[in-house]
């Protein structure tokens, strides 16, 4: 990382402690937007995992079970979480973009999901976006279409994936099942 790059991380991160110390409900306040990849269930590859496969050595035979490989079917999701929990999500069909018009789109339903699942910050107008320097984030149609809408966006330090949680699985495998595809 350059020089410039960990001052950019220093006065990024010293702002956001001062946000949080000067604003009681600040982390509160924080909506995190991002996208990740969920797997499909691939029967396949859950049968061959759960299969015996015999090893043959010299002295005796041991069974062994094969480990599962990641499923070839996959579909992009669009996240909004906060401290409560899943504010807003979109699957995005196969074969679409994920660009700077969907994150546009996304974004949209986001304020009106907002509006309908958090209405004291829709009142208060005291939602803070979080989202990653992706370049659809980063595009100047999102960041003119935000500051129309006087969305407040919390800047992201470089090459720190770790306020990214949809980087590093964002929730447990059980609560998948409650999300249905649009």
């Amino acid at each position: 990382m350059a020089d410039d790059q960990k001052e950019n991380r220093v006065e990024i991160s010293q702002e956001l402690l001062a946000n949080a110390n000067g604003n009681e409900n600040f982390v509160t306040n924080i909506m995190r937007g991002d996208e990740t990849w969920v797997y499909g269930h691939d029967v396949k590859t859950k049968t061959q995992s759960s299969q015996w496969i015999e090893k043959v050595s010299s002295t005796k035979k041991k069974k062994k079970k094969a480990q599962m490989s990641r499923s070839k079917i996959k579909v992009l999701l669009f996240v909004f979480i906060d401290w409560k929990g899943i504010v807003h999500h979109k699957f995005v069909p196969r074969g679409q973009m994920a660009n700077k018009q969907l994150c546009q789109e996304v974004s949209a339903r986001w304020r009106d999901a907002v509006r309908s699942k958090r209405p004291e910050l829709w009142e208060n107008q005291t939602c803070i976006l979080h989202h990653n320097n992706a370049p659809a984030h980063a595009s100047l149609l999102i960041r003119s279409y935000l500051a129309k809408h006087r969305t407040f966006v919390v800047p992201h330090p470089p090459y720190s994936p770790d306020l990214a949680p949809a980087d590093f699985f964002l929730f447990p495998f059980p609560c998948f099942s409650k999300l249905k595809p649009l």
